[in-house]
């Protein structure tokens, strides 16, 4: 019974059973290729990881010895072995950027942005790549739109605000440099109000030279609640001159040299400043009531700062009191030696005024044997930049008020 069913059954589904057995025998050949295929492709990674590791090698050697055109050659051979690799165009990218080929970086970074098959979080790096290729290329305005597309994605990025903040401070755009600092300040764990209240006083400078004293003061009122940077205290007091607040001048001149000594040289240098822009006699007349001043108010020697020493030396120098200068700085360099090649300087120019030639050569000599081969009057404590000018933001590391009097010439 059960053979003549089953004998009906072959004939009647005869194709059915046909189709099946040789659906079975595509789906076994499927799996043994499948396993061979594996293995091959096992061995066929394992042989292009050697030569990728080889490669690797390679360029990290070139690299090493500074020869970048080698290396960049061996990551191009990366390339070429295995397309898929994001590491090696990454790689690729930075070495074009620091090589000065920014056209090529910026080709890479584009070609990864629009690649399909990539995470989200290698997209975000190659925007990040791209706006660092802008910015080094000099695109600012490229940079800065590529930079803000990578905080539309992820607004935490600490060095992408950053870079913002010092483009915008470079390019002087006051108020976004603000709005970034502030920013930053909520990113990062770096206090950021001495730096705040410096973008604040710029802004300031900007109302006090279109002749807006409201808005300057407003600006610099903002600029004291971040913190009482001397750029503030020097542009308040500025400020307290052209409105003719002596009262108001004079007590802040004592507070700031009490308070910054070492930057009393600059305080008279910086108001000179606005006078030979403006060549205000209004101006002038009261700058000269306040040098007056701070010559005769208390005794300044007593605080043994170098830098209120040189400001009085050249204060009186300018009034042609020359034999009250040479007195003063006399007294000060016998109790301070070693006060510096700069006061030394001074002594020197005094002993020639006051007809005292034989000392001035035998300081001469001494000061010859020790000079440093230093020209500039100012150096960032920072980065060594100098410069001659007064500057509250270094032109070359970007850090704030780290500007130093070179007492060694």
């Amino acid at each position: 019974m059960d053979l003549v069913f089953f004998t009906t059954f072959l004939r009647d589904h005869l194709l059915a059973v046909i189709a099946v057995i040789i659906t079975l025998v595509f789906i076994y050949h499927y799996i043994i290729e499948k396993e061979h295929g594996v293995k091959l492709s096992k061995k066929y990674r394992d042989s292009i990881f050697e030569a990728q590791s080889k490669i690797f090698l390679n360029a990290t050697q070139y690299l090493i010895s500074g020869n970048k055109d080698l290396a960049i050659k061996e990551f191009l051979n990366a390339v070429d072995l295995n397309r898929e690799t994001l590491d090696t165009y990454f790689a690729l990218g930075g070495l074009f950027r620091s090589n000065g080929e920014i056209d090529k970086a910026i080709s890479i970074h584009r070609s990864l942005i629009a690649r399909e098959n990539i995470s989200e979080s290698s997209r975000l790096k190659a925007l990040k790549e791209l706006a660092i290729d802008f910015d080094k290329g000099g695109f600012i305005d490229k940079a800065i739109e590529t930079y803000k597309d990578v905080l539309k994605i992820n607004r935490d990025q600490y060095e992408v605000i950053q870079s913002l903040c010092r483009i915008y401070e470079d390019i002087g755009e006051w108020d976004l440099a603000y709005n970034y600092r502030i920013m930053l300040s909520k990113v990062g764990h770096e206090n950021q109000s001495e730096t705040i209240s410096h973008i604040l006083v710029e802004k300031a400078k900007l109302q006090f030279e279109s002749g807006d004293y409201k808005a300057c003061l407003e600006d610099l009122d903002d600029a004291f609640r971040f913190a009482p940077s001397v750029s503030a205290k020097i542009l308040k007091l500025k400020l307290f001159i052209v409105q003719n607040k002596m009262d108001d001048a004079k007590s802040l001149l004592i507070e700031l040299i009490k308070e910054h000594p070492m930057y009393a040289s600059f305080i008279f240098v910086s108001l000179e400043e606005y006078l030979n822009e403006e060549g205000k006699q209004d101006f002038y007349s009261r700058l000269q009531t306040l040098k007056s001043y701070f010559l005769e108010v208390g005794d300044w020697s007593k605080e043994s700062s170098p830098s209120i020493i040189l400001s009085q030396v050249r204060l009186l120098k300018a009034e042609d009191r020359i034999q009250e200068a040479f007195d003063l700085l006399s007294s000060w360099m016998q109790e301070n030696p070693n006060g510096g090649d700069v006061l030394k300087i001074e002594y020197i120019k005094l002993l020639i005024e006051v007809n005292k030639e034989t000392e001035a050569l035998s300081q001469t000599k001494t000061l010859l044997l020790s000079l440093n081969n230093t020209l500039t009057r100012h150096f960032c404590s920072q980065c060594g930049y100098d410069s001659d000018a007064i500057f509250w933001r270094c032109p070359q590391c970007h850090n704030w008020e780290t500007i130093q009097f070179r007492w060694k010439v």
